[in-house]
């Protein structure tokens, strides 16, 4: 019992350090301001790549065309080989008037790209000198207004990169356990705070929604300074802001994911294909990572409920306090998806199916597996 109480003495110190030191990852304030609009409008392009997307296009892309933007705007919409008849579908959904849209295809993939990089690749090649390109996912639904407000947050704050992070949906119990503690765990990894700080190290966007100038991603390199990123949202902020860009992400009111995950394989998919990316496959930052998520997230519960069955009054305080200050920086998060506070006590059993999640993941790539996603496997 004299370990459980350092270790639980530990843990609670983490999260007292967490809650005060960490950047405030919790809150849920960093919010697009809104912006007087600019003098002139720039043009922007919108880039989406897709394939095998038919199933959600009628919710998503009517809205992006529908966009209210009183510059010049045009949608690209870059089918990705799709054998679904997305390209068609995506066709007929444009003649019904908005903006207007293209929609292509582009070379055979390479080697060393992977699919939605090649794609982006392709469209912003098509999209030519425009000023801005907004990268965004074939499952994203766009509020009216979202084109506007993003370049005028842009250009009224000198900012080449403005990305915000989609609400995916809560519709049904696995979504409501696990959606919420996907954006929490991301913001602990990436406080936007800090990535939103000009000279900050911390860089970070979602890849759902990000608006940004194309001369500073031309700066950075181009779609192929990232060409092999698994997780090319967050390299891609790194890069304009490591060439002096500036960037800004924060949560969405507009921005919204269409993509169902009804069961938890759907869920742990979304999740394992990439998590194992994140620690740069290496076997030291997973073995961190695992350990440093058991100390943090189930420590609390094991320490309150081996305290009440040992009689340990400490072991369960520290346990109990450790556990309250957790769930209390993820109140906020709940809140932000519409949910009921007590949900926020589950998070130390949502931590666990991560830290799973993230296991799996780094044994789906020593298998060769890679990251697979759409069809393709990337190793």
């Amino acid at each position: 019992m004299t370990v459980l109480l350092w270790v639980s003495a530990v843990s609670l110190a983490t999260w007292v350090w967490l809650a005060c030191c960490h950047g405030l990852f919790w809150r849920t304030d960093q919010r697009l301001p809104p912006r007087p609009a600019p003098r002139r409008w720039p043009s922007v392009a919108v880039v989406v790549p897709a394939r095998d997307e038919a199933a959600v296009l009628p919710h998503s892309l009517p809205g992006l065309l529908a966009q209210k933007y009183p510059g010049a705007a045009r949608v690209i919409l870059v089918d990705d080989h799709s054998t679904d008849g997305t390209g068609a579908l995506a066709a007929c959904l444009g003649e019904d008037g908005g903006l207007p849209l293209e929609v292509t295809s582009p070379p055979p993939l390479p080697a060393g790209w992977t699919g939605k990089l090649w794609a982006l690749r392709h469209g912003v090649e098509l999209a030519g000198d425009t000023d801005f390109l907004l990268l965004t996912d074939a499952d994203i639904a766009h509020g009216p207004t979202l084109l506007a407000d993003l370049v005028a947050a842009a250009e009224a704050g000198g900012l080449d990169l403005v990305s915000q992070m989609a609400r995916l949906r809560v519709e049904t119990r696995w979504e409501r356990l696990i959606v919420p503690a996907f954006v929490y765990f991301f913001a602990q990894l990436y406080p936007f705070r800090w990535s939103n700080r000009p000279g900050s190290r911390t860089a970070a966007a979602a890849g759902g929604c990000t608006l940004v100038r194309r001369e500073a991603l031309e700066r950075a390199g181009g779609v192929a300074a990232i060409r092999g990123a698994v997780i090319d949202d967050v390299n891609l902020a790194r890069a304009v802001k490591r060439t002096g860009g500036r960037t800004w992400l924060g949560l969405a009111e507009q921005v919204d994911s269409v993509r169902p995950y009804p069961r938890l394989a759907e869920l742990w998919r979304m999740v394992s294909r990439s998590a194992y990316a994140q620690l740069r496959y290496s076997p030291v930052l997973l073995a961190g990572t695992v350990l440093g998520l058991a100390l943090v997230y189930l420590v609390p519960v094991v320490a309150v409920a081996a305290g009440l069955a040992g009689g340990s009054a400490a072991v369960t305080a520290l346990g109990g306090a450790a556990w309250a200050v957790m769930a209390g920086t993820f109140v906020p998060m709940e809140r932000y998806y519409g949910r009921p506070w007590p949900e926020a006590l589950l998070l130390p059993f949502t931590a666990g199916l991560y830290l799973l999640m993230t296991v799996d993941s780094a044994v789906q790539h020593w298998r060769g597996r890679g990251a697979a996603w759409k069809g393709r496997t990337y190793g």
